[in-house]
């Protein structure tokens, strides 16, 4: 048997020195948290100074009473076989096999004490009978208030005796690497909860138009979607909606809604039960980010008949190049951006045509139910 690899002595009193030995001689036992004392240091000093990861116990203990299990119940119909159509087994089919009834689980969070709890539109869908379980095992039936596909969202409204346990809502412009923690009910496992950092931000996995999710590797499972995101105060910074995993279990990538794009929507769908948008009714295009400054811009491909757009004369071809005399580069930010202004409002939309800049109002219209958004957005 081989002698084991002795690190060579510790020069100087650098961090990076150290770390970067023991990288290269794959020494676990050397790895170095940023802001420790480094290890020379550390056998000379009777009281080493230590960056000592954080403690999640008492922020769980204080939010878990917010985070709730949904439990639905709907039906499906059943498509009948075409070898079967036409024949005596039809009937059978219809009567025994055509609707059936579908369970589906997730989990959600209360957001106010009188019983408004958030969870995702995928949770709910079109289910017949919700019900929400608090972390004390009590259940209550719940009532659809609204959802909105477009992001995903539901609200729900459970009633209570008593007031119920909330949490607020927290601003999700968040940092690459700040700690986070998800809460809920992956495969059936109530009051779990997982941490992890932010790992990127802004990513678009092709879920919609407003696509701009929070990425993370706190682990996100079935079960986990409509649960909340929270930063190490307690505030929900995002809403978990999506993994990406080739297993269907937790890789590592899990994707939440930034809670800035999520309260807002809440908000609509607790005031009116439905989510009013901004329309244009133009199809357009990003033009290459290589191109010259004076030249970036969003490039319309089609106006729709009878659309805010054709009213206010703008053309195929226009390159728009700010809202507001806030500059858009690309085809998403001018969906957001319009998106989010009230219908009826006007905007000051500044493009170029045939190499000359003008400005054009607009007066929005609003979104029509089903209008597909995707390259083609407004």
């Amino acid at each position: 048997m081989s002698d084991p690899v002795t690190p060579p002595p510790v020069e100087s009193n650098s961090t990076h020195r150290v770390a970067r030995r023991a990288t290269l001689m794959g020494l676990a036992a050397l790895a170095i948290v940023p802001g420790c004392t480094p290890l020379d240091a550390q056998a000379q000093s009777a009281t080493p100074r230590m960056t000592v990861l954080p403690d999640f116990a008492d922020l769980a203990q204080a939010v878990l009473p917010a985070v709730v299990n949904i439990a639905v119940t709907g039906e499906q119909t059943t498509q009948i076989p075409p070898e079967l159509r036409g024949t005596p087994f039809e009937r059978y089919f219809r009567e025994r096999r055509g609707r059936q009834q579908v369970q589906g689980a997730g989990s959600g969070f209360i957001i106010d004490p009188s019983g408004f709890v958030v969870t995702n539109n995928h949770v709910v869908g079109s289910a017949a009978r919700v019900v929400v379980s608090l972390q004390d095992g009590t259940e209550h039936p719940a009532r659809v208030v609204g959802t909105d596909e477009l992001t995903d969202l539901a609200l729900l409204r459970i009633e209570s005796r008593v007031p119920l346990t909330a949490v607020p809502w927290g601003s999700s412009p968040v940092r690459v690497g700040q700690w986070v923690m998800a809460a809920g009910n992956p495969f059936g496992l109530g009051g779990t909860v997982t941490t992890g950092i932010v790992s990127a931000r802004g990513r678009e996995i092709g879920a919609g138009p407003f696509d701009d999710f929070i990425q993370t590797d706190a682990a996100i499972n079935p079960g986990n979607s409509g649960g909340p995101l929270f930063n190490t105060a307690g505030e929900v910074i995002g809403i978990n909606t999506a993994i990406y995993s080739p297993s269907g279990a937790s890789a590592g990538i899990g994707f939440a809604t930034p809670s800035d794009l999520a309260r807002n929507v809440i908000e609509q769908l607790r005031r009116d039960g439905r989510v009013e948008r901004g329309w244009l009714g133009v199809a357009v295009q990003d033009v290459n980010p290589d191109a010259p400054r004076g030249r970036r811009g969003v490039q319309i491909q089609g106006v729709e008949r009878n659309s805010p757009a054709a009213r206010a004369g703008l053309r195929q071809g226009d390159l728009v190049t700010a809202l507001n005399g806030d500059r858009i580069e690309t085809s998403r930010a001018l969906i957001r951006s319009i998106a989010g202004i009230t219908p009826g409002q006007s905007v000051r939309l500044t493009l170029t045509r045939e190499g000359r800049g003008q400005d054009v109002n607009v007066q929005v219209g609003r979104r029509p139910p089903g209008t597909a958004a995707a390259v083609q957005p407004q």
